[in-house]
């Protein structure tokens, strides 16, 4: 192949890439949110300058993907901690666990979402809405809410959803990471998603719990205090992996169920990490 060829490349393996060009549409996208507050110096040990807390409140999502062009069908968990960017409150991607992999790659490799590989499953128990995690064959979460309680405000999940979004890129040269080395690049990026439909939007009782793991510490954020749920069920969405905001180096709390349909766009501005 000619070198030209190889630059017109999107990754490798070559005639067979770990995921395809986007923009991605997502279809009947499903979200239950859980927020909860947990201890400030864990959130403080993580979250990387210049962003700052407030209130060590954090955001246990899972999201049901079951129509995602050019990825397929898959579920997804995380957790985001609310931060400030300066006068700017968003939330900070702390680690997102998958299922499928040209999700996984496409986020890491065209983005910086943090995504490493996890079982999580969203699905109906008779009148319990219910989300879980599992890491290789151990529970690391298990979520419950009401199904469908009490109907909230769509503007306010909205608002939920489309927060600004924070995430660190770290990638290391080729001699691998040394203590007296700095990475290649080491980037602080900032997403939002606009054009967003929420179709639906609920809230009602839940808990959730967190089980000790060495390889995936959920649980060093542990649950202090649980507020209010959400659930958002299924929508539409068109993802667009984002050129990204650098930003520069130098409470009322929910549990929510919601069904979204969006496109995910990011606003993007250059400044060095």
């Amino acid at each position: 192949m000619k070198q030209a060829d190889v630059l017109k490349q999107l990754t490798t393996p070559i005639g067979a890439p770990a995921f395809p060009r986007g923009p991605f549409r997502f279809t009947n996208r499903e979200y239950l949110n859980i927020l909860y507050r947990t201890d400030i110096d864990a959130l403080r040990a993580v979250v990387p300058e210049p962003l700052e807390i407030d209130d060590p409140l954090v955001r246990w999502e899972i999201m049901r993907m079951p129509d995602v062009s050019g990825l397929g069908d898959y579920t997804e968990c995380g957790q985001a901690i609310q931060v400030r960017f300066g006068e700017e409150k968003g939330e900070y991607l702390h680690a997102m666990y998958l299922d499928n992999l040209p999700a996984l790659a496409s986020g890491r490799e065209i983005s910086a979402y943090p995504k490493v590989i996890g079982k999580p499953r969203l699905y109906v128990d008779s009148d319990t809405l219910v989300g879980t995690l599992d890491y290789g064959t151990l529970r690391v979460a298990t979520a419950t809410m009401g199904y469908k309680h009490r109907a909230m405000d769509l503007e306010a999940a909205r608002r939920e959803i489309c927060v600004p979004t924070f995430m660190l890129k770290i990638l290391w040269t080729y001699d691998s990471p040394k203590p007296s080395g700095e990475p290649r690049i080491c980037e602080l990026l900032r997403t939002e998603i606009t054009d967003i439909t929420v179709k639906g939007a609920w809230t009602g009782p839940a808990r959730l719990e967190l089980f000790a793991h060495a390889l995936a510490p959920r649980a060093g954020f542990p649950v202090r205090e649980v507020g209010a749920p959400s659930h958002t069920p299924p929508p539409q969405a068109l993802l667009r992996f984002p050129r990204q905001h650098r930003l520069a180096r130098d409470g009322c709390m929910l549990n929510r169920h919601c069904l979204v349909s969006l496109a995910m766009t990011a606003r993007s501005q250059p400044n060095s990490l």
